[in-house]
């Protein structure tokens, strides 16, 4: 097979499908990253994300989590929003506008371009056996794979930054069974820069990586245990996840721009519910839970449920 054909009949599958960006890597273990996060999991930087600790050897090597995989195809969707949230209501982070949830949006395209490569290739293409495509919800470390496949590279933040869309990105990927034209690795492009080090309101982030446990997307989203008070001024009126690392980021500024998927709208027009974005601190503080299961049926903010979502707002109105 023709390795050059095959890698661009895959990006462009991925345009066709909807993606805004595709690159190709070769499969093999991350043995620098494995060092990384095996030091920083002993830190007990990953806090509550007990999950992170397992599969160690499948999350620093897709061979072993996708047996005969040679190739890691990495592509991007931009979900950086045309409207933003009403600026004196606690802000939710981005990725969580739209009322579908992007893991369903972002699995149903992964598997139209699968679809596209096993028609055009065969069904050997891909593990019938093993799971091969993946969202941030199996052991995959999909910035580094995008960074090593030409995508980006992982700023001070730990966020991809892609030449052109920016971090502002959602990460998808497949693991095919054949080797293709690879892309060169993205050099890093931060310099000197270190604005989301200093904007980070709980000082998550510095200069050796991030402490997961004091980032406020932790905080108000994969926390077992109450905020504790230290932290209660400082969530920067956030109630679920934080951009601010990401909106300081020059680069952002410079090529993040609202994206073109229908799918990440954000009404609920199934429902006839109207957007989020509109609400002020008033419609936070009085938010039922029946409004709160209608608005986000769909939504990436069921994850952290009605209770957190109250519990964080109260918190947010008592700093007022």
């Amino acid at each position: 097979m023709e390795k050059k054909e095959l890698s661009l009949f895959i990006k462009q599958a991925a345009l066709e499908v909807g993606f805004d960006a595709c690159g190709i890597t070769k499969a093999e273990e991350l043995t620098v990253d494995a060092a990384y996060l095996k030091q920083w999991l002993e830190d007990g930087n990953n806090g509550d994300m007990h999950f992170l600790e397992l599969n160690f050897e499948k999350r620093t090597d897709p061979r072993k989590l996708t047996p005969g995989c040679k190739s890691v195809v990495v592509v991007l969707l931009n979900y950086f929003p045309d409207k933003l949230q009403n600026p004196t209501a606690p802000q939710v982070a981005k990725y969580a506008y739209s009322s579908v949830d992007y893991h369903f949006v972002l699995k149903e395209k992964l598997k139209k371009l699968e679809q596209q490569i096993t028609e055009k290739y065969g069904t050997e293409m891909v593990s019938p056996d093993y799971q091969h495509s993946f969202v941030d919800s199996a052991p995959v470390l999909e910035r580094r794979w995008a960074q090593r496949a030409g995508l980006g590279w992982i700023g001070r933040n730990k966020m991809l930054i892609h030449e052109g869309l920016g971090s502002f990105v959602f990460i998808g990927v497949l693991l095919i069974n054949e080797e293709a034209e690879y892309d060169n690795p993205t050099r890093n492009r931060c310099g000197n820069c270190s604005r989301c080090i200093d904007s980070c309101p709980t000082k998550a982030l510095t200069d050796r990586g991030i402490n997961a446990t004091r980032c406020i997307s932790y905080l108000t989203i994969e926390s077992k245990h109450e905020i504790e008070k230290e932290y209660h001024s400082k969530l920067s009126n956030c109630v679920l996840g934080c951009d601010i690392c990401a909106d300081v980021c020059p680069w952002n500024k410079k090529w993040s721009k609202p994206h073109m998927h229908n799918e990440l709208a954000t009404d609920n027009l199934q429902n006839n519910v109207n957007s989020f974005l509109d609400w002020n601190s008033d419609d936070w503080s009085e938010l039922s839970e029946e409004k709160f299961n209608l608005e986000f049926k769909k939504s990436a903010l069921k994850r952290a449920g009605f209770k957190q979502i109250k519990e964080v707002t109260r918190i947010l109105n008592s700093q007022n």
